[in-house]
């Protein structure tokens, strides 16, 4: 048997597309409850209103215009504001988990929930209470919570008065918001996660195309002082309780050169650097690693530092390496025709693998390769915090019974976790495993429900209409017998 004793099985959810209660409980806005819902073809909005009162719909990182107020419009819909109510449901789901057997659920905490400006001196307590609350449940349960700190909400108080992480004030607030989390939840959280995805600051300017050199000097500068932010988090953790484990979060999808030609096999490993490596070095080992003068270079992007930033680099190194993993990716330096597009996928269609409905090349093999090099280049140990298959589920009446019939998921976290067990065995430290999405969410890319990831559905389409209640796909039953046999019972 590959997965070794006390292997963390278990899911993984964000604050935001679980939640809702978006204005309950002191908390304050972030940008996604103004974002609208979209689809695989069609954008999601940012809205608000102009000083005259004129409505507007913008690109979704759009800047606030001065005198412009955020505001959700009449004729939009906006899935993040309710999500799956979690925030009313908790309780209810993490008995579910319970029921599978997890050993870890992947959590955040929403930031304006603790802080709803983010400006704030002292914490809201509703919103210490209701992680407390949740923390000491799971544990009742036997689920020890793995907790995101900033997963793509901070505080729109923060974005108003600071512009956003281009600023370095973002650094002080983020930290004070960390301290509060580990200093209120010591003894019951000691896995923490500082910063999800982290390089998709740099990898969604080639999904969105059009990057310019001012573009990747805000990108740069950007994660300059979330490095910074993060490793001082690290640094407070440690200090707090030393039982702390922390880790960081990257977006990994396997990359392939298109051909054997030397400039396909010289440009993925390239973008490997750009989109992965450069954050997890700076994070794993502590220091901007040797090609980032060619990376920023290439766009005449220019670092502001202070002294003592580098000192935090090198003090506040993670504990482990959590990473995302979907699908894969082709790059090539030559013309083709045969394309993907869609949700955050563009490039080479990659003619050995299939795709999902949202255009996600599936591709298990590639996971066993990411595990395999990851390691091989960091030494520390690993988890799988994302992984899973966004598709569309029937309900069907059997014997007075709603029933959710989804081979296609099963067979896919089937082979993902094969792949996950070749790696174990090749020598790889994994730690854990918690597929994306384990009861329905509300998609980050395209604001669907539609996309369903999870073993429990959730009764809720795209235009917010349903129920909301919760049932027990064949993956639950399927994902129960896995975990219950430490990832030997797969059939």
């Amino acid at each position: 048997m590959a997965f070794p004793e006390g292997f963390l099985w278990g899911g993984a959810v964000s604050a935001g597309q679980y939640e809702g209660g978006w204005n309950e409980g002191g908390r304050g806005p972030c940008r996604m409850d103004y974002t609208t819902g979209g689809t695989r073809t069609s954008p999601r909005y940012v809205t608000y209103e102009l000083a005259d009162g004129t409505p507007v719909k913008a690109g979704r990182e759009a800047a606030l215009p001065a005198g412009a107020r955020w505001a959700s419009l009449g004729d939009c819909y906006y899935p993040n504001q309710v999500a799956v109510d979690g925030y009313h449901r908790w309780r209810e789901d993490v008995d579910l988990f319970a029921e599978m057997g997890f050993k870890v659920f992947r959590m955040s905490i929403g930031w304006s929930r603790l802080y709803p400006t983010g400006l704030e001196a002292e914490p809201n307590r509703a919103g210490i209470e209701f992680y407390r609350e949740m923390f000491e449940y799971m544990r009742e349960k036997g689920i020890e919570p793995l907790v995101t700190l900033m997963h793509f909400d901070t505080p729109l108080g923060l974005e108003a008065a600071c512009g956003g992480w281009e600023n370095r004030a973002l650094i002080d607030h983020f930290v004070r918001f960390c301290t509060t989390c580990f200093m209120e939840y010591k003894g019951l959280v000691h896995y923490w996660l500082t910063i999800n995805e982290i390089n998709n600051l740099l990898s969604l300017i080639d999904f969105f195309g059009g990057g310019d050199d001012a573009a990747y000097q805000r990108a740069y500068q950007q994660l300059h002082h979330q490095f910074v932010a993060s490793a001082k988090a690290v640094q407070v953790g440690h200090a707090i309780d030393q039982d702390n484990q922390i880790g960081c979060m990257i977006a990994s999808a396997a990359t392939y050169p298109h051909t054997c030609d030397p400039a396909d096999i010289l440009a993925a490993e390239h973008k490997r650097q750009e989109n992965a490596y450069y954050c997890g070095d700076v994070q794993v080992f502590g220091a901007y690693p040797t090609y980032a003068k060619r990376l920023w270079d290439a766009h005449n992007a220019h670092i502001a530092m202070e002294p003592g930033d580098l000192d935090d680099l090198a003090a506040g190194t993670v504990d482990f390496y959590t990473f995302s993993y979907y699908n894969s990716n082709v790059v090539t330096t030559h013309e083709v025709t045969d394309t993907v597009g869609g949700n955050f996928q563009v490039g080479a269609r990659n003619e050995y693998l299939t795709y999902s409905d949202w255009g996600w090349a599936m591709d298990p093999m590639g996971l066993q390769w990411q595990l395999e090099v990851l390691y091989d280049r960091y030494q520390v140990p690993l988890m799988v915090v994302e992984n899973g298959l966004g598709a569309f589920d029937e309900v069907v009446e059997e014997d007075g019974e709603k029933r959710i019939h989804d081979p296609y998921r099963i067979d896919y976290l089937r082979q993902h976790v094969r792949a996950m067990e070749t790696a174990i065995a090749n020598g790889v430290d994994l730690r854990g495993y918690t597929p994306w999405g384990c009861v329905d969410l509300v998609s980050m890319g395209t604001g669907e429900m539609r996309k369903r990831y999870g073993f429990v559905y959730v009764d809720m389409d795209d235009e917010g209409k349903g129920t909301l209640d919760r049932y027990r796909k064949d993956s639950f039953w399927w994902y129960q017998r896995c975990i219950a046999s430490n990832g030997a019972e797969l059939d």
